[in-house]
């Protein structure tokens, strides 16, 4: 299950370009902090601390204790900014959540063992990499794992035949395959046009018909004078 992680949050007040830079250039980081039954509250966290977790991480589900100034408050890493150009991260919204609110979050899939339509020279094929799931905070999973050893060519594993964590639902029905194997797909060669093929016997034949067209000229005595 995913684990809860402290992390310090202070509140903000200054908000704007030049600020938020000047933040940054400190070592913080700029977040906000929002939910159904909570206020929103701009805040910042540190840069340092904040990208270890994200190093540290099994999974993009990420629960955090906000140590804020107030108190503390269970939230969820929602999205996190990333400067794609310089480096870092630019912000980062925290949804605020309850122990006994139930939480919607996609959970990767981890494929275990190897299918014996594999052996038989067939692929496993992922339909969905990530399954979405209805669950408390508490009973958040960090990745799904689901055995493949038993599927032949042509099988498939269904949604509703993933065995889930205790208290962990699927979003998606249960009829909908999740992953499958397949004949590897073979490209057949082009063949090529009948203009084309024309063409190239044309060429081919047009060197063998000009040496018999040159072999009686060449036999033919020259004209007396």
């Amino acid at each position: 299950m995913a684990k809860i992680l402290d992390l310090t949050a202070q509140s903000r007040s200054s908000e704007g370009t030049s600020s938020v830079k000047r933040l940054r250039k400190a070592g913080s980081i700029p977040a906000v902090v929002y939910g159904r039954k909570t206020a929103t509250t701009n805040v910042q966290v540190d840069s340092k601390t904040f990208t270890k977790i994200l190093q540290n991480s099994a999974s993009d589900n990420i629960l955090v204790s906000l140590k804020l100034d107030n108190g503390e408050q269970l939230a969820l890493v929602q999205e996190v900014q990333h400067d794609h150009l310089k480096g870092g991260i630019l912000h980062i919204d925290f949804h605020a959540i309850a122990m006994d609110e139930e939480i919607h979050a996609k959970v990767p899939v981890d494929i275990v063992g190897e299918a014996a339509g594999v052996k038989q020279g067939g692929l496993v094929e992922a339909i969905h990499h990530e399954l979405e799931v209805r669950c408390l905070p508490k009973d958040l999973p960090e990745r799904i794992s689901v055995d493949v050893s038993a599927l032949n060519v042509g099988d498939s594993i269904h949604v509703g035949e993933v065995k889930l964590p205790e208290g962990v639902r699927a979003k998606l029905a249960a009829d909908v395959v999740l992953l499958m194997c397949v004949e590897p797909k073979v490209e057949a060669e082009p063949e090529p046009a009948a203009g084309g093929k024309a063409a190239a016997d044309a060429k081919a034949a047009a060197p063998a018909a000009g040496a018999k067209a040159a072999a009686p000229a060449a036999a033919k005595p020259a004209a007396k004078k």
